[in-house]
């Protein structure tokens, strides 16, 4: 018999699949590929939840009629300045980020999206202060490859969280899913979920 789920993830990201099972959430994923581009005049926040929105969209708009159910998106920035860090392309570009989060504090924006025959999105905020590392440090973990297809070059679920001396904000939202958002948006949309799942005769 097929597994029953009540959302479609619109995305393949096995830390965002590992947070919605540590909310007993029931989930089909199907792949959701959108342009990523920052959009002139556009703020972190703002791109976060508009990526969010537009993957939950694409997958809404693929599902045939008779097999639509609410479609979750998710997007996660880091930002140093005002600027926004992506995935490194290569080790120089990796060695360069952690340069710039060394010692320093940074932000981290992370959106979810339900989308139906409604649509809402929720947005996270948090601030993560890393310690100073040294350049052997920093290549260390270049060279473990824990890092190099993370935003902002770093994994806080890895390795990486030896070098936070603070957080503030929501640890599941740095990550890339934050869970008490998640939470309010399958509440809103009636979709039944963990330890709030009703009880069902067997």
């Amino acid at each position: 018999m097929e597994e029953q789920f009540d959302i479609y993830l619109a995305s393949t990201s096995p830390r965002r699949r590992e947070l919605l099972d540590q909310l007993g959430v029931r989930y089909y994923v199907i792949r959701q590929d959108v342009e990523e581009n920052v959009q002139i005049g556009e703020s972190p926040q703002a791109y976060v939840q508009r990526l969010a929105l537009e993957k939950a969209r694409a997958g809404w708009n693929s599902l045939l009629p008779d097999n639509r159910k609410p479609v979750l998106g998710a997007d996660t920035a880091v930002v140093m300045g005002g600027s926004i860090l992506g995935k490194p392309r290569d080790r120089d570009e990796g060695l360069a980020m952690l340069t710039q989060l060394s010692g320093c504090c940074h932000e981290v924006y992370s959106a979810v999206a339900l989308v139906a025959q409604t649509e809402a999105v929720k947005v996270n905020a948090s601030q993560v202060c890393f310690d100073t590392l040294d350049a052997a440090l920093r290549e260390a973990y270049w060279d473990s490859g824990e890092c190099c297809d993370k935003a902002g070059a770093y994994a806080i679920q890895g390795m990486a969280a030896a070098f936070i001396t603070r957080l503030e904000g929501s640890y599941s939202g740095v990550m890339g899913l934050p869970l008490f958002e998640t939470a309010g948006l399958l509440k809103q949309f009636e979709i039944e979920f963990g330890i709030v799942r009703k009880k069902t005769n067997k």
